[in-house]
């Protein structure tokens, strides 16, 4: 048994060059009073076309040689050239406008255009001025030249094309995962923290937390259970995090972000930013919170967040929390801060959280006196 086999062959084509032509007709009314003008005189014509400017210049009584007179032309090139070189294609002959006549033979000429005020050469037509009375397209003692340009275009490529003249709305990346966390369409995984539960996705969790990642695709219990339970972590701070996690944003700091993003979270979440203190607090627990998860760009915004807002009652809590969670640039600035002044200094050393600071980072204490000795030296 022969078996057959059946090839379709997809021809198609793809311009890569264009051309794009137009015709002008030029009359020259009273030919007989051009006898004897000046060879450089001539009727000019302003010629717009594709996107660029022209002049002709047509020349009634231009002497070539022997003293013959010819009708001559010229153009102008009066614009910026889009590219390096703008190169057409010129024709002229001449025309009985009553139709009697057929058009006189063609004369061509390419020409290449490189900046304003390149000229063509001047162009011929196919009689001298003498035949030109004699040959029928002299009409009322009027003529007409017909001219014909066409401009050489390569096309730029069809993907560049497109791309350049499509409007690209702004990105709602995190709208959308905002959206997915609310609807929570698809999530395979549930926290409990506090008593409250959260739905979530395995995979954005790892994409995002390298400590995610080892715990639902690693060898860590979590990774076949759907149900995790997070301990010593308030249930708002979680849900801050989350936030972060699918948007990016945590607008608890203020940050400028989206109205739908805040709409989607009004009766969810409450609202820290009202009072500095209240923010505190939240960027402290947060701060912890992305140090656990491997959230360095939270734990940078934490940090900022916390380091303007050092005051007297803030000062040494924040600083344990800067080494707990290894934050040199918020370490250095509570240092800074608290051994400003004496007086300074002395009412952070009577705070609640100096006393903390004291019990739990030991060396840290030890640093800090040494800094303000070495101020005062």
């Amino acid at each position: 048994m022969k078996h057959s086999q059946t090839f379709a062959m997809e021809k198609a084509c793809t311009n890569l060059t264009e051309v794009v032509r137009s015709v002008r007709l030029f009359k020259i009314d009273g030919f007989s009073m051009t006898m004897g003008i000046g060879r450089d005189y001539s009727f000019n014509s302003r010629w717009s076309f594709d996107g660029y400017d022209w002049e002709v210049r047509i020349y009634p009584r231009t002497n070539e040689e022997f003293n013959r007179s010819w009708v001559s032309l010229r153009l102008i090139f009066l614009s910026e050239a889009r590219t390096c070189a703008v190169r057409t294609t010129l024709r002229c002959c001449l025309v009985d406008p009553t139709g009697r006549l057929k058009p006189s033979e063609e004369d061509c000429r390419s020409i290449i255009f490189r900046k304003p005020q390149d000229s063509s050469s001047q162009v011929p037509l196919i009689t001298r001025c003498e035949h030109l009375e004699l040959s029928g397209y002299v009409k009322d003692d009027s003529f007409t030249v017909q001219c014909t340009l066409e401009v050489f275009k390569e096309l730029p490529d069809v993907a560049t094309v497109s791309l350049k003249e499509v409007h690209l709305p702004p990105s709602n990346l995190h709208l959308q995962f905002a959206q997915l966390l609310q609807s929570e369409t698809g999530a395979d995984v549930t926290f409990l923290v506090s008593g409250e539960s959260f739905a979530a996705h395995k995979l954005i969790l790892a994409a995002r937390s390298p400590v995610c990642m080892a715990e639902f695709f690693g060898d860590m219990k979590e990774k076949c259970s759907q149900t995790v339970e997070i301990k010593d972590m308030d249930a708002t701070v979680f849900k801050a995090l989350l936030q972060f996690i699918y948007t990016d944003t945590v607008p608890e700091f203020g940050q400028q972000v989206e109205a739908d993003v805040e709409a989607i979270y009004t009766d969810t979440m409450p609202e820290f930013g009202q009072q500095e203190a209240a923010v505190t607090v939240m960027a402290q627990h947060l701060l912890a919170a992305a140090d656990r998860y491997g959230l360095d760009r939270l734990k940078l915004i934490c940090a900022g967040e916390l380091a303007g807002g050092i005051n007297v009652n803030t000062a040494a809590t924040t600083l344990a929390l800067a080494d707990l969670h290894n934050c040199p640039e918020l370490k250095a600035r509570c240092v800074e801060f608290i051994i400003k002044t004496s007086a300074t200094l002395d009412a952070v050393l009577a705070t609640e959280g100096y006393k903390h600071l004291e019990a739990s980072c030991p060396l840290v204490v030890i640093d800090l006196f040494k800094a303000a000795r070495g101020r005062k030296n």
